[in-house]
This record gives C-alpha cells, structure tokens and sequence, in this order.
C-alpha cells in the first residue's frame, strides 16, 4: 500500500496515560514507519502551550479546546470548531479519518468527514455506557448505549478489539463491525528488565513473590478483588508484597487503609518496563474493559497473570497454560487461581515462560497492516489474512 494522509480523531493521546492513547501510540508508530503521513485531532492536554497546531512525533497535531471528562479529570472532551477544522481538511485533505472517541469532538468530526466525503471508521475502544454505574449515573447507561448505536452506524464500519464485543455490538443493532485486535511491543516489554535492584527497593528477595497490578485506581477496575486475593495469598506467604502502579481516585482512601501496600504511581517508559519484569504474578480483576492491553504487557514480562475470562484474557489466555481466567464474578476462583500459581513455583515459572512465548506472536507491524486494510476497504481476503496471521502463533500454541 502505497503513502496515505491518514486522520485520527480522538480525546486522548500520548503522553497520556491509558489504553486508548497506548493503542495509539503503537498504531502510529508502525504508520510512520509504513510510510503515511498522519494528522491527529485532538484536545489540548493539561500543562499544554496553547500556540495553536504543531507537529510531534512526525504528526500534525490540530488541536482544540476541551472539558475535564466526568470520573476521569486527567482526560478532556474535544469541543472543536467545525470552520477551523473543515479548513484543515481542505488544506490537507485526508484520504480517511479513523475516529477512535465517541465524544462531542469525534461526533463532529464524523459529521464533517460525510460532508466532505472522506471515509470515516470508527473504533470501539472503551465501554462508556458500564462505566457510568461506577460513578453514579447508571441510570444513563441505556441512553449513551443508544448514543454509541447511532454514532456507529454513521461510520463506514466499526473495528472492535475482540470477538467476543464485536457480537456484543452486532446484538445492539451496530453495523459493519469487523474484529481489529491489539499487539504488544515485546522488545521493549521483556523478561530480561528485572531488576534486582527495583525488587529490593521494595523489600522482596527472589524467594518471596512481588505481586504486580498496573491500571487506573478506580471504582471501575475492581481493586476489591485484587485486594482479597493479595490479603489471602499473604496469609500464607507472609514474605509477598503488592505493588500497585497507576494512579486515581481511589488511590489516597487505599494507601490509608492498606499503608504496607507499596504505591508507585504512574510508571512509563523503561521504569514501567522493569515494575513488569521485576514481579512475579499479576493481578487483573477489572471486569469492565474492552480489551487491557495491561495483560499482554504482563505476559510479554513474563509474569503469571490472573484475570477474569473477558476482553484480552479471554482471547489470549489459555487457562492453566500461559496464565489463568476466571468465570466472570466467580472471585473465590480468582482467589485460588492465584494462590494455586504462588504455592506452585514449577507451575509458575511454566506458566511466565508461555506468556512470554504467546507475546512474541503478537506484531503491532501486522496489525498495523490489518488497519490499513480495513480503512481503505481492502478486499476482505487479505483482511483476513491479516488478522489470522496476528494470532496465528495463539492458535498454533493452544493446538499443541
């Protein structure tokens, strides 16, 4: 495929921190490396100079003013001008827009991209409509569901990270969803970043178990379950300690009541690369993602992970082998799975050394390259192709 001007519309992007931006960042870089030429609409980050547009990271950023997202401050709504974005487009047209929020500024965008006849995708990157009971507005979940139905069905089509939510959006009445899966970049993230150094700065020698959770501190991840598990797991190896990495709204109320619990805030680059490898298990209970790309980092660490049978453990997980998944809501088996794994080091280190064979399989590079076939609507063969070439080494290993 030869060089495209390609357009991602979204509310957040590096270097913010989550799994939307994460996302990004990964597509992006393989983009470039592809040859496009990319744009990015988004809103001003917090601390941003406001002198108008720019370019980072080989991108022209057109970016616009926003509001603090509810429940999440340190993301914004994009609010834009439609004039100022519709003379960018005519300035330097894109040949397609990928619109990876759903928000005010992706509704916009979506609207101007019909006028102008850009073809125009959508991604379903996080579940909105369930995190509203977290926050006190459950009573709005149906009315932003019916949102994203109508938002979706005026794209193009919508790519989704699993099978499992593509049907989920096919039941809700959205059209033309096709399954574009996440990768991991299992160079940077790998086993050989432990650091004996880091462990003992958290008081752990290799006989004692680090046990790792990485993600927001919030209602919505679950952190109940992963607190009960670690609480019994301790209560038989007294030496493990839990480490949590991230930040969020919960976090003050926890570092209160749990003051032996090590906090270490929001990790990126190579220190996030060595807070993976430097543990030994990981704990995953949030029921309420799209997909978590935190387990795949964890599994390209080489950690044994346990998580709940959804989103990327379902998909990626094969229980008992590479890591460990639970019936959703069954938290006495998410207990004893990880306790299974902390009494079991043979079966442990069996299970960190699959993980890490599993993730080697998972290219951001061919994944990049479904993208782009979905998004100049390449016959469905050769997206096909794609797609089963980026879990090929999954099924190959779940076969053996």
């Amino acid at each position: 495929m030869g060089p495209r001007h390609i357009c991602l519309v979204t509310e957040t992007f590096a270097p913010e921190i989550n799994g939307v931006a994460n996302t990004l960042a990964n597509l992006c870089r393989e983009l470039r490396m592809a040859g496009h030429q990319l744009s990015v609409v988004r809103p001003f980050q917090r601390g941003e100079s406001r002198q108008g547009d720019g370019s980072f990271e080989g991108e022209r950023h057109h970016r616009v003013r926003g509001l603090p997202l509810p429940g999440y401050p340190e993301l914004r709504f994009g609010w834009p001008s439609p004039r100022r974005l519709r003379a960018a487009w005519k300035k330097n047209r894109p040949e397609a827009v990928y619109i990876a929020t759903q928000g005010p500024l992706g509704w916009i965008a979506l609207s101007l991209a019909r006028q102008m006849g850009i073809p125009a995708l959508s991604g379903f990157h996080t579940n909105f409509h369930q995190y509203s009971r977290y926050y006190g507005a459950g009573f709005l979940e149906s009315l932003i569901r019916r949102y994203l139905v109508a938002f979706h069905n005026r794209c193009g089509a919508t790519l989704a990270p699993t099978a499992r939510v593509c049907r989920e959006l096919e039941r809700w009445g959205i059209g033309n969803v096709h399954c574009w899966s996440r990768g991991v970049d299992s160079r940077h993230f790998h086993p050989a970043r432990r650091s004996s150094e880091l462990r003992s700065q958290w008081r752990v020698n290799e006989s004692q178990l680090a046990v790792l959770y990485v993600g927001r501190l919030a209602a919505e991840k679950n952190l109940a379950q992963a607190i009960s598990t670690f609480e019994r797991l301790k209560a038989i190896h007294p030496g493990a300690r839990f480490i949590l990495v991230g930040d969020g709204p919960l976090r003050e109320k926890l570092q209160r009541t749990h003051p032996n619990y090590l906090f270490c805030g929001i990790q990126t680059g190579d220190a996030l690369a060595r807070h993976y490898a430097s543990a030994d298990i990981f704990l995953f209970p949030s029921q309420s993602e799209t997909f978590g790309n935190v387990v795949l980092e964890a599994m390209a660490s080489g950690l044994g992970v346990v998580a709940f049978d959804h989103a990327a453990a379902h998909e990626h997980i094969d229980d008992g082998i590479n890591g460990r998944k639970l019936a959703m809501d069954d938290g006495e088996e998410f207990s004893l799975a990880a306790m299974s794994l902390a009494d079991q080091p043979t079966l442990l280190s069996a299970v960190r050394s699959r993980a890490r064979e599993h993730a080697e399989s998972l290219d951001w590079a061919l994944l990049a390259r479904s993208f782009e076939q979905h998004l100049f609507n390449e016959p469905q063969e050769a997206i096909d192709n794609g797609t089963e070439q980026s879990v090929a080494g999954f099924q190959s290993h779940r076969s053996v």
